[in-house]
């Protein structure tokens, strides 16, 4: 029985890459056909045949679009058998395998409101829950603190189709509660993702007071370690580069993000292959498809390099390397509540 489920584990694993594979050449192959007509189009000195190569353009990206979801739509259906949620992981619009993950999340469980709140979305183009609102038309209410990223947002041409709020706003602990309160919500939303890159404990410990989603998604910082509940302490203007110019020293441990998301309710679930993103699930929702693992079982290290020099500059820091970058800045021990150095 054992060898029959390898079996069929790799004959799912290799239509899963050749189904990929193929998508993406396609995708290769309208993108390069989309640049040479936007070149085309800046040469072209005839009005009416500027016309048309910009309608060729828009057909060929609303192509794009529909085969991105048609990609989602065959990469559901795979890889169903197992529940490590990293053997879920697709990627459509997250950056990394987040969108298999909480489309295997969905699936297995009973989420009664069909909403989502991120935060930290820039532009949406990338984002943990864009696959959702496309996918399977949730509505969403979604923020970040550049202006120009939600005019790009606002801006985008089908966001007619959605049910989609966008605000712009830098958030913190003091203003987080009237934010969430514009989106009209109830607090047993379906989805909260946190991602801010900076106080991100201290937002969620807010949160905490009011909010009580089924899915609970948090960004934690893998350099920060696998045994020690920390987090940055908490400032009302913490930006990461400001903070410290290796952009290295932000967010908080896995350990304290389970130690809060434990006082909250929720049992953390899995996390991602990258190493950077966090699932937790609200208890009594909890069954035999999605169940609570272990830190030890599920912390993963990020090994991403987007470490900088003083700069500014991309310096690819890994590793240990990234620990002595950022060693002896202070952090919070959420455990204890005292001051501690890095």
């Amino acid at each position: 029985m054992l060898k029959q489920l390898n079996k069929f584990r790799h004959s799912v694993f290799n239509f899963r890459s050749d189904v990929r594979d193929d998508l993406r050449e396609l995708k290769s192959a309208i993108l390069e056909l989309n640049g040479r007509l936007g070149g085309l189009e800046a040469v072209a000195a005839n009005e009416g045949l500027r016309a048309q190569i910009g309608s060729l353009q828009y057909q060929l990206q609303a192509a794009e679009k529909r085969l991105l979801l048609a990609q989602g739509a065959i990469l559901k259906t795979v890889n169903r058998g197992s529940s490590n949620l990293q053997d879920s992981e697709f990627r459509i619009f997250s950056q990394w395998g987040e969108d298999g993950i909480i489309n295997y999340l969905v699936e297995n469980l009973d989420i009664a409101n069909h909403t989502f709140i991120e935060f930290g979305v820039e532009d949406f183009s990338e984002a943990n829950c864009r696959f959702l609102l496309e996918d399977r038309n949730w509505s969403g209410f979604v923020i970040d603190g550049s202006p120009e990223n939600i005019g790009r947002l606002n801006s985008w041409g089908e966001s007619w189709k959605y049910s989609l709020q966008a605000h712009c706003a830098f958030i913190t602990r003091e203003n987080i509660a009237s934010l969430l309160a514009e989106s009209g919500f109830d607090t047993d939303v379906g989805i909260l993702s946190i991602d801010i890159d900076g106080v991100d404990y201290w937002v969620a410990a807010e949160l905490k007071k009011t909010w009580r989603p089924r899915i609970l998604i948090m960004e934690y910082n893998a350099v920060f370690g696998r045994d020690r509940a920390i987090t940055v302490p908490y400032s009302d203007n913490f930006q990461r580069t400001v903070a410290h110019h290796s952009n290295l020293y932000w967010g908080a441990s896995l350990k304290a993000l389970v130690h809060l998301a434990a006082s909250w309710g929720y049992a953390l679930v899995g996390t991602n292959n990258a190493g950077n993103n966090a699932f937790f699930v609200r208890r009594d929702l909890l069954n035999n498809r999605v169940f609570e693992r272990s830190l030890e079982e599920t912390f993963t290290d990020s090994k991403y390099r987007e470490s900088r020099d003083e700069t500014g500059r991309l310096n690819f820091l890994s590793g240990s390397d990234r620990v002595r970058e950022i060693a002896g800045l202070p952090v919070i021990n959420v455990e204890t509540g005292g001051l501690e150095a890095l």
